[in-house]
């Protein structure tokens, strides 16, 4: 019989170096499971509840209206409207002096008697598909802290942002976009992009700002195109900075932001040829386009859409 191939004498170095040559299959299987997942060939696994989501839409409207007059009436407010409020230490962000009612109406809807306001006639009519959550509250009234409580669940401490945790959860079957889009027109929000962190998460899963603006799908991402060099000449670009990054990357493993970092540069290159065409709304058919209408709001929900 053949002695086996592993020598006494070998080294732990050599062991380990010739089993890692195996690690490639592991690579292999995990996009051979992609692709037959796509396909709908894997078997589905139990759950509590069937999945349904495919996407995750999350309209933060910064500066909008205030939930006492959409969805949440405050009959006691109603009440007090005009009449100085009974606290000696309210928790507001500028002093307050009088209680002032919602100048809107409220009634309610459907089966599940969800009570609307006056300012949404046509949400009204498919409230029963709709979950209104009122328990939620914030401790501090600022708006930093509440937009990072908004969008991170924590208003102090670092953590991933809800879009990061879904990126994380739900992946993406597109690997030559982001999985998670932040539509973020002229100007950044309060806080800036903490409120799109990946935190402790792989920075992979952070969200990707896109200047939505802006109207031309070339420019809504930065430096996306390169207008002073061939496709050709930049894959030679991008082949030598990947074979650099990953020089780099052997001399300190387990950097994991350095990781996110090469994964990035890798993306944006992919993303040069689909991210134009899937913020192009021009793209949509034209009764599509009259249904969301103009404005700079409605065009960034037709990108969602997309």
């Amino acid at each position: 019989m053949r002695p086996h191939a592993f020598s006494l004498g070998q080294t732990r170095r050599h062991f380990l170096r010739r089993s890692g040559v195996g690690i490639g299959t592991l690579a292999l299987a995990e996009l051979c499971q992609r692709e037959a997942a796509r396909a709908g060939n894997t078997p589905k696994q139990a759950t509590h509840f069937p999945a349904k989501a495919r996407s995750v839409i999350h309209v933060f409207l910064n500066g909008g209206m205030s939930q006492v007059d959409t969805f949440d009436p405050k009959p006691e407010l109603t009440k007090r409207h005009g009449q100085r409020l009974p606290f000696d230490n309210l928790q507001t962000e500028r002093r307050t002096g009088f209680a002032l009612a919602s100048p809107f109406e409220f009634q309610r809807h459907g089966e599940s008697g969800i009570p609307v306001s006056d300012l949404f006639p046509h949400l009204s009519k498919c409230v029963d598909r709709m979950a209104v959550i009122r328990s939620m509250h914030a401790e501090l009234p600022s708006h930093e802290l509440s937009l990072m409580l908004m969008n991170s669940g924590d208003q102090r401490q670092v953590r991933p942002s809800m879009g990061s945790w879904l990126n994380w959860g739900m992946g993406s079957e597109n690997d030559n976009l982001p999985g998670f889009i932040v539509l973020c027109p002229a100007g950044m929000p309060v806080g800036g992009a903490k409120n799109w962190r990946s935190a402790f998460l792989p920075g992979a899963y952070q969200g990707t700002r896109i200047d939505s603006s802006k109207s031309d799908p070339k420019q809504l991402i930065d430096h996306i195109q390169n207008p002073n060099l061939s496709a050709v000449d930049q894959k030679k670009q991008f082949d030598l900075l990947q074979r650099l990054n990953a020089r780099h990357l052997a001399e300190r493993p387990n950097e994991a932001a350095l990781e996110a970092r090469i994964a990035s540069f890798e993306l944006s290159y992919r993303m040069q040829q689909e991210a134009t065409e899937a913020f192009d709304v021009s793209r949509e058919p034209k009764h599509i386009i009259d249904m969301y209408g103009e404005g700079e709001q409605n065009r960034q929900l037709l990108m969602a859409r997309r």
